[in-house]
């Protein structure tokens, strides 16, 4: 995966180029790749800035989050339930597929623990605030 050059080394990179000089030029001049001096210019003329944009994904998507009241009234209507059975419950009722990982995952999001019991089972609770 690629790296954020700084923005100083953007900046003196665009004004070069501004300057009068080919992103080739600049390229060498600040020894760094063609490609990333072309794009960069790209990027601060359709922007108008040579800022980076934001890497990764946006928060708060997923398949699961339109399912959320039903996942959290469910978990809470039946704390021992195992992420195998909620998988299912959802797939019946609501036809998502979801596998158990992505569920625990979710309902630790959500502010859900799991707690062990003695008797080898174990219920979600959500966490106190604070």
């Amino acid at each position: 995966m690629g790296h954020c050059y700084s923005l100083d080394l953007r900046v003196r990179v665009a004004d070069f180029v501004e300057a009068g000089h080919t992103c080739r030029a600049a390229a060498e001049h600040f020894d760094v790749s063609e490609s990333f001096a072309i794009k960069l210019v790209r990027r601060a003329r359709d922007t108008g800035s040579p800022a980076p944009a934001r890497q990764g994904r946006p928060p708060g998507g997923g398949k699961l989050v339109p399912y959320e009241s039903f996942l959290i009234q469910t978990v809470e209507a039946r704390p021992a339930i195992t992420m195998p059975e909620l998988a299912a419950r959802l797939l019946e009722e609501h036809g998502v597929v979801a596998a158990p990982a992505m569920l625990s995952r979710f309902l630790c999001r959500c502010g859900f623990s799991y707690k062990k019991m003695p008797d080898g089972g174990g219920v979600r609770t959500r966490r106190r605030a604070g």
